[in-house]
């Protein structure tokens, strides 16, 4: 935790101990990690972030370098961020995000392909306006990290953000080349080509999701309202 930026601390040993004593654990027993990721954990579904976050530091020095523990710091962070801009204190919403990329990069670092912190660290990093830094990440993230479904549609979003439309046509057809038979990169493709008007090549997208996952229902709404639900799906919705 050396490499952190500098900044004041949330809380105490003292809070620390008072709230674990509530929790269950006894005195004279130092907090293991999952206990700390626990507490940490419960302050972020209360949205009380600031707490959060002092406990997942907790977790951080006991255990170092845990991926989802990385993560979820980068997650308070970000979302500390949000409140600091709201207040209109734009130089500690600034300190927040820097800290949000150093955790999401942390786990990058450790695990190349965690989905959840390569997105974080792009949403931080466009909250910090830095978007071509974003979008460098993102191609990163498909060159070495994939090749993966994820990856391309990732990547794929991010371009179709800053207008390259070309760009996130080519990125949505490696998503579906490379994992054929991922339903959910079908609709991805599918909503983009709908976005910009392309129905024939939708349909062809939405009835591959069909195929691969019939019981999704804004596919099979697509599909009847542009009357291309294939033969035996239009005859099992008219069974009594």
């Amino acid at each position: 935790m050396n490499n952190l930026p500098r900044r004041i601390r949330f809380g105490s040993p003292i809070m620390l101990a008072a709230i674990l004593a509530l929790s269950g654990v006894l005195p004279g027993c130092g907090p293991n990690y999952r206990q700390l990721r626990r507490e940490g954990q419960r302050a972020m579904l209360s949205d009380s972030y600031g707490a959060a976050r002092y406990f997942l530091e907790q977790a951080e020095e006991v255990r170092p370098r845990g991926v989802e523990n990385l993560h979820d710091l980068g997650v308070c962070s970000v979302i500390l961020a949000r409140q600091r801009f709201a207040e209109m204190n734009h130089a500690a919403a600034m300190r927040e995000l820097d800290e949000a990329v150093f955790y999401y990069s942390q786990a990058i670092d450790v695990y190349p392909g965690h989905q959840a912190s390569i997105e974080g660290k792009n949403i931080a990093l466009e909250l910090k306006g830095q978007f071509e830094e974003a979008l460098k990440h993102a191609e990163w993230a498909a060159e070495f990290v994939g090749p993966s479904a994820k990856q391309y549609i990732f990547l794929a979003n991010e371009l179709e953000q800053r207008g390259d439309v070309d760009g996130a046509l080519l990125r949505f057809r490696q998503a579906v080349a490379v994992e054929p038979d991922n339903a959910e990169a079908h609709v991805t493709f599918a909503r983009f080509l709908l976005h910009h008007n392309n129905d024939p090549a939708a349909i062809y997208h939405l009835q591959a999701a069909y195929r691969l996952d019939p019981l999704n229902d804004w596919v099979v709404e697509q599909l009847a309202i542009r009357s291309a639900l294939p033969p035996l799906a239009r005859a099992a919705d008219k069974t009594p």
